[in-house]
């Protein structure tokens, strides 16, 4: 481009043409018009290549045109008027064409970081969705007029409902007057900015009509500066409670029992010892005020008195065995096992049995005496309610627990879907076997159906060697 423009712009010195000017038949004799040509090279150079080396071209074009103007050119004047022009347009172009490419470069640049910002809140929002729907606790959005948007997995699990089937429903239908009244304060006092209590505890419906009670906490979900949603995240504290309602009435319950059993014990006393004690004393009273006695009937009184004595220390003795048999501690827990169930052979006429698999281990003195409350309650339970007529109890040791079975073949019962409701149920007694069971780190599992019968099971840790 250079060297066409130099041939243009000496054409008498490099073609020997008469004119200055090849364009002279245009009647620009006075005007070397092809100075122009090099603003070519110019703007070539400085699109392609950058403003430097536009500017270095605005050099080159420059360093061509002066000698021209110095040596040729019959007006200077005009000649230098028209280079400058070229010059400055030319320079112009440049820096025009160094700034758009700048903007497109910064234009490109911003769509990069755009790009990649997409991209990355795509990874954030795809994160925030995977625990969104893996989390444990159910979570669930709502517009800001309540309306459902959207829900987790785990709120599908506890409410029974798809977010499909409850999407743009107001969630107002699932909670009761109590609830709506407590959600709306929550509301209220989000959109204000006020601080409250979190968790709280709320109830709502679920699929059904059942309740739920849950902990959860509310959080409002802003977007462009204002609130348009809010978001809950709750967790079923419905067993919790009831266990909690049911320890409460276990407890109430429990001490209502050692009062009865004081009086029952303050009873058996006053009506089973004291009187003969009372006898005894009346008699030995007799026998002292008694002047020139035989030795045939002082020997009668005193045989007397000795069976009154006896009798008193049996009845002493049975209230005590009744507290805590002595069996226990002297032979152990089967031997004890097998005179309750004795006991209930020869009170009530039901056959009762004990075996033992692999028993040859030494538990501690605590676990025999909970293993033998639970056996004993069980029994208790037999032979008020169950009607049987045959009961076995079952103890084997197995490589990691001991294992105590109770089987009965009487009426059974119809078992409600957790132990700890048994309190509500009335049934206090398995609810204090199950409390026993827990102090020995075991477990009590009751398997039983009207006319089916009884199977109680207890399995606790093997004791270590």
């Amino acid at each position: 481009m250079f060297i066409i423009g130099i041939i243009f712009h000496y054409p008498q010195q490099i073609l020997h043409i008469d004119s200055t000017s090849l364009l002279s038949f245009l009647g620009l004799s006075r005007h070397a018009a092809e100075r122009v040509l090099f603003l070519i090279p110019i703007i070539y150079a400085g699109y392609i290549f950058g403003l430097k080396i536009g500017i270095a071209s605005l050099a080159i074009s420059l360093a061509i045109i002066v000698p021209r103007i110095i040596l040729v050119s019959e007006y200077k004047a005009d000649a230098i008027v028209e280079s400058i022009i070229v010059i400055a347009v030319g320079l112009l172009v440049n820096l025009w064409l160094d700034t758009n490419r700048k903007r497109v470069v910064l234009t490109q640049q911003l769509i990069t970081k755009l790009e990649e910002s997409e991209q990355d809140m795509s990874v954030s929002e795809q994160k925030y969705r995977y625990l969104f729907e893996h989390a444990s606790d159910a979570i669930w959005i709502q517009d800001v007029n309540g309306f459902f948007v959207d829900g987790n997995r785990a709120w599908e699990k506890l409410t029974g409902f798809s977010p499909e089937e409850v999407k743009g429903v107001h969630l107002a239908k699932f909670l009761s007057d109590k609830s709506l009244v407590l959600a709306r304060e929550i509301r209220t006092k989000l959109i204000n900015g006020e601080e409250f209590e979190q968790p709280y505890e709320q109830q709502f419906y679920i699929k059904g009509g059942a309740v739920r009670t849950v902990k959860m906490s509310t959080n409002a979900v802003i977007s462009g500066g204002r609130i348009t949603g809010f978001e809950h995240v709750a967790r079923d504290v419905t067993q919790e409670k009831l266990q909690q309602e049911n320890v409460r009435s276990y407890l109430q319950q429990i001490t209502r029992v050692q009062e009865e059993e004081r009086k029952r014990i303050a009873r058996d006393l006053h009506d089973d010892v004291s009187p003969e004690i009372i006898i005894l004393i009346q008699k030995l009273d007799n026998l002292a005020s008694a002047q020139r006695l035989k030795l045939a009937t002082i020997r009668d009184n005193l045989e007397a008195v000795r069976g009154q004595a006896v009798r008193a220390l049996e009845s002493l003795r049975a209230t005590a065995q009744g507290l805590r048999p002595r069996i226990l501690d002297d032979l152990g827990l089967v031997a004890a096992l097998e005179w309750i169930a004795e006991g209930l052979e020869r009170d009530q006429q039901i056959q009762a049995s004990v075996e033992t698999k692999n028993m040859d281990i030494q538990l501690s003195p605590e676990t025999q005496i909970l293993l033998f409350r639970i056996a004993q309650e069980a029994l208790n339970n037999i032979r008020k309610h169950a009607k049987a007529t045959e009961v076995t109890i079952l103890l084997e040791g197995q490589d990691d627990n001991i294992k105590m079975t109770i089987t009965d073949n009487g009426q059974g019962f119809k078992t409600p879907d957790r132990i700890e409701g048994m309190v509500s149920a009335g049934r206090l007694g398995l609810m204090g076997m199950q409390e026993r069971a827990r102090l020995l780190n075991g477990t009590l599992q009751i398997k039983s159906a009207p006319g089916k019968g009884t199977v109680l099971t207890v399995n606790i840790p093997r004791p270590i060697a």
